[in-house]
């Protein structure tokens, strides 16, 4: 009876073998696949949150300067810009832009291009520069 025993437990582990290597080869990719996936994500993330960053410090650099170029004017017109641009810096300030995972990230950041396109409407600037951009990377120094 021993001998027969022996025997079994023999074809058991060559039987079972298919379904022993097809579950440490799905174990083995898993954590290959979540390794990979983790890495890719992290790397995605920095580089959109970097993009968004870039932009966001943009909007605030821009509205600093117009609102220096503007306190010192008087006139109805140069007090409703400036009322803008501070509106447009409030908005930076009370967004959640230093949480990632906040649900509201999205809507602030589409109230944030809104309230630069609005702002730069005003200031009869172009939102996009790359009309600028040309003729500055014509110039050498």
């Amino acid at each position: 009876m021993a001998g027969t025993r022996g025997a079994e437990d023999l074809f058991d582990s060559i039987l079972l073998a298919d379904e022993r290597f097809r579950g440490e080869g799905f174990q083995e990719g898993f954590d290959m696949g979540t390794h990979r996936g983790l890495r890719d994500g992290r790397r995605h993330g920095a580089s959109h949150g970097a993009r968004l960053s870039s932009e966001i410090s943009f909007y605030r650099g821009f509205a600093v300067a117009w609102k220096c170029l503007l306190q010192h004017n008087t006139d109805d017109k140069s007090r409703k810009r400036l009322k803008a641009l501070e509106s447009l810096l409030g908005l930076i300030q009370s967004s959640h832009l230093d949480d990632p995972q906040s649900a509201k990230l999205q809507d602030d950041t589409e109230k944030l291009r809104a309230k630069f396109r609005q702002v730069c409407s005003m200031l009869s600037v172009p939102t996009d520069f790359k009309d600028y951009l040309k003729t500055a990377e014509g110039m050498s120094f």
